[in-house]
């Protein structure tokens, strides 16, 4: 069964501190998904991102949700793999002429995917930004996945 690899988006969804229709229908989604077994993987560099926000905007409820998620899914640490990957699929993006942001940036997105790939297992990641991450790997419009 494929994994779902978690962007941050959906991550963001089910952190919201609070319940609005947007919110609960991921948090439906994500109980559906773990009814039938799926596996849930959260990468390291999408907790990052989601985590430095809310410590910025001293978010206590939101930052006990995401470290809940994170030890009930499975964590993906960045590893030295993957960030090498990522620096293979960032150059290569850029030599298609198909760079995804500024050449200073570091991208969150790139080295989300290199995580992702390598685990070396079957996955699709469940993000709002299906078009951007495509380049790089399986994903799709979070609520598009069917449990």
């Amino acid at each position: 069964m494929t994994a779902i690899v978690m962007d941050t988006t959906p991550l963001g969804l089910l952190t919201h501190p609070r319940n609005p229709p947007h919110a609960a229908a991921c948090r439906q989604w994500l109980s559906d998904l773990i009814a039938t077994g799926r596996r849930i993987l959260i990468p390291e560099i999408a907790d990052f991102e989601i985590r430095r926000e809310l410590l910025l905007n001293n978010n206590v409820r939101s930052i006990a949700l995401l470290d809940q998620l994170c030890s009930q899914s499975e964590y993906v640490p960045i590893t030295t793999l993957a960030m090498r990957i990522a620096a293979g699929m960032w150059a290569d993006a850029r030599k298609a002429g198909l760079p995804t942001s500024a050449n200073q940036r570091l991208e969150g997105d790139v080295i989300l995917a290199a995580q992702a790939t390598a685990m070396n297992i079957a996955f699709i990641v469940a993000t709002a930004n299906p078009a951007h991450l495509s380049r790089f790997v399986p994903s799709e419009l979070w609520s598009n996945i069917v449990p």
